[in-house]
């Protein structure tokens, strides 16, 4: 027996990462036109949304002297881990989804105004934070308890958030400073389903004789050759 239906979909979890992506994008897009209305600089609020890249910072090192690049965010798929209790070897399987939501910071050494300077890693670390910030509070605002797939999603959560500085050949990168959110979503997948063929329809009626013996009285329901 083989699987006789065409294997021709995405998984949710590629449908919960890809997202969890647009949400980022779209959000940072709106919070720009709030700036703007606010008469603060949009770009603030700008963001730079990646999928499955590793190393989407090489774009700060390409043009070295982009003072206003945008932090950019990376997000990826990490690893799921599935429930038996919450699911059933036939169909459902419920599965604790993680996705690493990457964010990067770049900064540049400049004057400060004051007879002194900030240096690159210091202003790479404060956009790297500003940026995470923003993440975080779009990832868990209420509008995205479910991540607007109500019925897929029964919960997500931001379970830590660490600092990391990305290597350059095997060397850390001082004018670039990550951070890693964590992001774990419960949800369920989905396997295909045998389907079965119909049986011909049969109306059985049960009848006892004096004796106490059953029977079976059988009306076959068949369809006409077409």
């Amino acid at each position: 027996m083989t699987i006789q239906s065409l294997i021709n979909k995405v998984d949710n979890v590629e449908l919960i990462r890809d997202t969890l992506a647009a949400i980022l994008v779209v959000e940072s897009a709106s919070q720009q036109a709030l700036a703007v209305v606010a008469t603060l600089d949009p770009r603030l609020w700008a963001l730079a949304v990646y999928l499955e890249r590793s190393n989407p910072w090489s774009s700060y090192l390409d043009a070295p002297d982009q003072i206003d690049a945008p932090p950019i965010v990376n997000v990826s798929f990490d690893s799921t881990s599935f429930d038996r209790s919450g699911g059933n070897v036939f169909e459902r399987q419920r599965g604790n989804m993680t996705f690493n939501v990457d964010v990067y910071g770049y900064g540049l050494a400049a004057d400060d105004g004051a007879d002194g300077h900030v240096a690159g890693d210091q202003a790479a670390a404060l956009n790297c934070m500003r940026a995470t910030r923003l993440v975080r509070n779009i990832i868990m605002a209420s509008e995205y308890t479910y991540l607007g797939l109500q019925g897929l999603v029964g919960r997500r959560w931001i379970n830590s958030v660490t600092t990391f500085v990305p290597p350059i050949d095997g060397k850390a990168a001082q004018q670039v400073i990550a951070t890693r959110l964590a992001v774990e979503v419960l949800a369920n997948e989905f396997a295909p389903q045998y389907e079965g063929e119909i049986l011909e329809l049969i109306n059985v009626r049960v009848k006892r004789e004096f004796d106490g013996a059953v029977m079976l009285i059988a009306d076959f329901d068949e369809t006409p050759d077409s």
